[in-house]
C-alpha cells in the first residue's frame, strides 16, 4: 500500500536537530516482528553523509514501504527524524530498535550575569582563567589585599565588570533594608504629626464650620419644601444666621461703653473709698501697701507689663473676629455645596456597599442636625429664662446678659455656669450684695435642672442617645479638645452607637 502521507522531496534534518517537515507524519517505531525482515543494522553508509538519499526514486514512495511490519526505507532515513512536536521532551528520541536513546545531560552553567540572568565565560588573561568569587578558594592563595592579581581573580573582573562582579542584591529581609524602611516611615508619620499640629487651628475652623453646615441643613431642606430652591434657602438661613451674631454684638457695645465710661468717672471715687476704708489703712501702715503699689505702678517693668497684656488682648480680639469671619463664610460654602460634598463622599466606598453606606451617613448627618436643632433650642430656653429672672429681679442690661447667657449655653455642661458667673459679676458691680446672691442661687439650681432633665430630654428625643452616654461623652470632649470636644462629642457619640447598632451587633449575631 503507497504511502498516502504528502512530503516534499529535500535533505532531512540531522538527528536531534530542528523538527519534522511541516505537513509529514513520521510513523511511531515498532518493536521487531518475528520474521525475516528484521531490520539490519545501519551501515557506515549512512544517510545522513548522502545529500541525495531522499531523492531516489522511489526511495519512500515504494509500495508497502512504510506499511510492512518492521520494515524501513533501508537507509535509515526515516529514523534518523526527530520526534513529533507534540511529543514530551523530556522523553529521549526512538533509536530504529524501539529502545529510548540516552538523554542529553546539558553542560553546566557558569556564573551568570546578575542584571540578565545569562551565563558568563570568564576571558582568560595572561594564560590563566579568573577563578569566579563563589568558588572555593584556596587557602594558600595570596591575600587579595596585598596581591592585584589575586584581588582581580577573586572579584571576578572581566571586560564588563572592570572593578568585579556585583553580588546579589539586598531582599526585602535584609535587616539594613527592613531598618530603614521602618525609619521613613517613622520619619513620615512624624511629619504628617508636625504638620497637624502646625495647621491645628485651621483644622478646627474647617471642622466648627462643616458642624455648622450639617446643623444647619435642615432648616435649608425645610424651607426648600416650601418651594425655595437650594441657593435662595442657604442664603435666607445664612442671613438670620448673621442676624444673630450682629445683634449679639450689638446688644454688647451699649453696656460696655457704658461701664467703661462709668468706671473712668468714678476712679477717684474708689480711690478716695479705698484711703477713708479703716481696714485698709490700718494694712497700709503695718505693711505700707499703698507705697509698693505707687512703686510697682511707676516702675519700668509694670509698664512693659501693661502694655503686654493690653496688645495680647488686642492680638486675642483680632484673632476672634478673624476666626470668626473665617468659620461663618466656610460655612456658607459648605451649606451649598453639602450634597456635593456627601455625594463625593459616599463614592469612596465599594459599589456594593454604596447604599448602605449611604443611608448609614444620611441617618449620621440627620442627627448631626438634630443635635444642632436641640442646642439652639436648649440656649433659647436659657436665654429666655435668664431675661425673665433678670428683669424681675432688676439687674441692668437684662437683655445683653441674657443674650451672653444664651451664646455660652451652646457649650454643653459647663455653657450655663460660665454664663452664671458673667451675669453674677455683673450683678455685684452694678448693684449690691443682696442680688448676687439671689442671682447665683438662681443659676445653681437652674444648672442642674438644665443638665439632668432639659438637656437629655432634648438630646435623647433628637439625636437619640442616652442620658448617660451624653453627659459622659460630653465630659471627655470637653477634657481632650476643650470647648470644641465638647461641642463634637455628642454627635460623635451619637454615630458610634448608630454604627455600632447597625453593623458591630448584626456580626456578632452570626459568628
Amino acid at each position: 500500500m503507497p504511502d498516502e502521507t504528502p512530503h516534499e522531496d529535500g535533505p532531512e534534518a540531522a538527528p536531534g536537530k530542528g523538527r519534522a517537515a511541516p505537513g509529514r507524519t513520521v510513523p511511531a517505531p515498532t518493536p521487531p516482528a518475528d520474521n525475516d525482515a528484521a531490520p539490519a543494522p545501519a551501515t557506515g553508509a549512512d544517510t545522513d553523509t548522502d545529500p541525495g538519499a531522499d531523492n531516489e526514486p522511489g526511495a519512500d514512495n515504494e509500495p508497502g514501504a512504510d506499511t510492512e511490519p518492521g520494515a524501513d526505507s533501508g537507509t535509515g532515513a526515516d529514523t534518523d527524524e526527530t520526534p513529533e512536536p507534540d511529543a514530551d521532551p523530556d522523553e529521549g528520541a526512538v533509536a530504529p530498535s524501539g529502545a529510548l536513546d540516552p538523554e542529553e545531560i546539558d553542560e553546566p552553567v557558569g556564573e551568570r550575569d546578575p542584571a540578565t540572568g545569562t551565563p558568563v565565560t570568564l576571558p582568560a588573561e595572561a594564560g590563566e582563567q579568573l577563578t569566579p568569587a563563589s568558588d572555593s578558594l584556596d587557602p594558600d592563595a595570596p591575600d587579595p589585599a596585598h596581591d592585584v592579581e589575586q584581588r582581580r581573580r577573586e572579584a571576578g573582573v572581566d571586560h564588563r565588570f572592570p572593578f568585579g562582579r556585583p553580588g546579589q542584591p539586598l531582599g526585602r529581609a535584609h535587616p539594613f533594608v527592613f531598618g530603614f524602611t521602618a525609619a521613613l516611615g517613622v520619619i513620615t508619620a512624624w511629619m504628617l504629626v508636625q504638620a497637624a499640629s502646625n495647621a491645628k487651628s485651621v483644622i478646627v475652623m474647617i471642622v466648627v464650620a462643616m458642624f455648622l453646615a450639617v446643623g444647619l441643613n435642615p432648616a435649608v431642606e425645610r424651607l426648600r419644601r416650601f418651594g425655595l430652591p437650594r441657593g435662595a434657602a442657604v442664603a435666607t438661613v445664612f442671613l438670620v444666621l448673621i442676624m444673630f451674631f450682629a445683634g449679639f454684638v450689638a446688644s454688647l457695645v451699649q453696656p460696655v461703653s457704658e461701664q467703661v465710661t462709668e468706671l473712668r468717672k468714678n476712679i477717684p471715687e474708689y480711690v478716695e473709698q479705698l484711703q477713708d476704708n479703716k481696714t485698709l489703712a490700718d494694712w497700709d501702715k503695718r505693711y505700707g501697701l499703698l507705697e509698693r503699689a505707687e512703686k510697682t505702678v511707676n516702675s519700668d517693668d509694670f509698664q512693659g507689663q501693661l502694655t503686654d497684656i493690653a496688645t495680647g488682648i488686642g492680638k486675642v480680639a483680632v484673632n476672634g473676629v478673624f476666626q470668626t469671619i473665617t468659620i461663618l463664610i466656610l460655612t456658607l460654602y459648605f451649606m451649598s455645596s453639602l450634597p456635593q460634598i456627601k455625594t463625593f463622599f459616599y463614592k469612596l466606598a465599594p459599589r456594593s456597599r454604596r447604599a448602605r453606606v449611604a443611608l448609614l451617613g444620611d441617618e449620621i448627618l440627620d442627627r448631626i442636625g438634630g443635635y444642632v436643632a436641640g442646642q439652639f433650642t436648649i440656649a433659647f430656653i436659657a436665654g429666655t429664662t435668664s431675661y425673665i429672672f433678670l428683669s424681675i429681679v432688676g439687674v441692668k442690661y437684662a437683655l445683653a446678659l441674657a443674650l451672653i447667657v444664651a451664646v455660652t449655653d451652646l457649650i454643653p455642661l459647663i455653657g450655663a455656669t460660665i454664663g452664671a458667673l458673667v451675669v453674677c459679676l455683673v450683678a455685684f458691680l452694678t448693684a449690691d450684695l443682696t442680688d448676687l446672691i439671689i442671682c447665683a442661687v438662681f443659676y445653681l439650681l437652674y444648672q442642674q435642672v438644665e443638665n439632668y432633665v432639659v438637656y437629655p430630654r432634648v438630646m435623647k428625643r433628637t439625636v437619640d442617645v442616652q442620658p448617660a452616654v451624653t453627659v459622659v461623652a460630653a465630659l471627655i470632649g470637653g477634657t481632650l479638645l476643650g470647648v470644641v470636644g465638647a461641642l463634637l462629642a455628642i454627635p460623635t457619640a451619637a454615630a458610634i452607637s448608630l454604627l455600632i447598632r447597625e453593623v458591630v451587633m448584626p456580626r456578632q449575631e452570626t459568628m
